[in-house]
């Protein structure tokens, strides 16, 4: 290469550095993350989440990004170029980790123009960790064991677990802060657990996730009709608050009961599409094997998620991803997985059949694959149950936040009217 060439090399993050650096993440899922974290604390890491939004941080990343770069990856970049700069931290002693999803996302290509982005703003020794289960980058100072590995997945269906019936508690709850207390409870319970090395076995879990539904259900309620609004779209817009612009505190303000569905599906669903292009494509039989056993345990965690949801009966549980799969089926093909592919489909039926029919689609900008799944998707599915009333909201930097909330406000304007006729023709 030209010695003139302005090409380096990554930096890697080291087992050296694991001891001595905060390792910074994007806001993303705010009670799975508050489970997870003692499992790495664990494990010798330090980290932290960033908190960095507003308009002024996607100016920051416009300053070193072009514009037609994902919003997921703008917004991200911005809250990392901002929290660096924010003094906080010792720009020599952190590091920032970001996923690398593969397949047709180009967000498996960003973590390499964000160290771009970060040498222009001065800071070109940052190490960046890449969050990938294909392999992608390896860190010698990523060294997780198979146990934290575990305790990860079982964090992830706790906090699910946790997410879908606090959600369906708080906007009914009599005395106001109470659900809330109950989520402190249980993530500091089953963090400090998992600090211990406990909580994960398949007895802890089943045990666990029946405690969190009674405690769940025995918070007093007023049940009264409301708008039952579901959250599905792109992953990160789906559970990030700065990146949807704190749209599930918007929608609660409206006075909605709000449905954001589990990770662990939306894991089965990549899972599933891998599988899907190996069986339709052909490729590494080891790979293939490999995924088969991940996706069989995978479908043991869901079992146990959704039977400890549907034993109770104060809660609606989500659909088993082999469900979601056979709604698809007619509508579109099984393996189609760009963007969020035939989930999303799949997901406007089951939801409008549990009683959610009112849809945001979150959308970010620039990402192609999830705009086709869902525009081509909403007119095909919405003859198939005409009770669905759908807006899909777009996030870019030029997008302002009014704008977004009153397209929802249209939105729930139908979904007003259709409630109050349904309370008319039930009395």
């Amino acid at each position: 290469m030209d010695k003139n060439s302005h090409y380096r090399d990554r930096i890697k993050f080291t087992l050296k550095m694991k001891k001595e650096y905060t390792i910074l993440s994007p806001a993303m899922a705010p009670i799975h993350f508050k489970i997870l974290k003692p499992i790495l604390l664990r494990q010798g890491f330090k980290i932290e989440i960033m908190d960095a939004e507003g308009p002024e941080v996607l100016q920051l990343a416009l300053k070193y990004l072009h514009n037609d770069m994902c919003y997921p990856s703008m917004l991200t970049t911005g809250q990392m170029l901002a929290t660096i700069m924010s003094g906080k931290y010792d720009p020599d002693k952190v590091a920032m980790v970001i996923t690398q999803s593969g397949g047709g996302c180009r967000d498996s290509n960003y973590i390499h123009l964000m160290r771009k982005a970060f040498e222009k703003a001065g800071y070109p020794n940052v190490p960046f960790i890449s969050a990938n289960i294909w392999g992608l980058e390896l860190n010698s100072g990523i060294n997780l064991t198979p146990k934290s590995l575990l305790m990860a997945l079982a964090g992830l269906i706790y906090g699910d677990m946790i997410m879908i019936c606090s959600n369906q508690v708080r906007p009914y709850e009599v005395n106001k802060g109470e659900t809330d207390k109950m989520i402190d409870k249980w993530t500091t319970q089953l963090g400090e657990g998992f600090f211990k090395g406990k909580g994960f076995s398949t007895k802890a879990i089943k045990k666990n996730l029946k405690e969190i539904a009674n405690d769940f259900a025995s918070i007093e309620i007023k049940k009264t009709p409301k708008v039952k609004v579901a959250v599905i779209g792109e992953l990160f817009l789906k559970y990030s608050a700065p990146g949807n612009n704190h749209l599930e505190e918007f929608l609660a303000e409206q006075d909605c009961e709000v449905y954001v569905p589990s990770i662990l599906g939306f894991g089965i669903y990549k899972t599933n599409g891998a599988l899907e292009d190996l069986r339709l494509y052909g490729g590494n039989k080891a790979k293939k094997a490999i995924l088969e056993v991940a996706m069989k345990y995978m479908f043991k965690m869901e079992d146990l998620l959704i039977s400890a949801i549907e034993n109770n009966p104060n809660f609606v549980p989500p659909e088993r991803v082999n469900d979601l799969k056979k709604r698809a089926e007619g509508v579109i093909n099984v393996g189609n997985s760009m963007g969020e592919g035939w989930y999303l489909a799949a997901e406007m039926l089951e939801f409008a059949d549990h009683g959610y029919e009112n849809i945001v689609i979150v959308q970010p900008f620039g990402c192609l694959p999830c705009h086709v799944a869902a525009k081509g998707m909403i007119n095909k599915v919405r003859r198939i149950d005409p009770r669905l009333n759908i807006v899909d909201i777009e996030y870019d930097p030029g997008a302002t936040r009014v704008n977004q909330e009153n397209r929802i406000k249209l939105m729930l304007v139908v979904a007003k009217e259709n409630l109050s006729k349904k309370k008319n023709i039930e009395e």
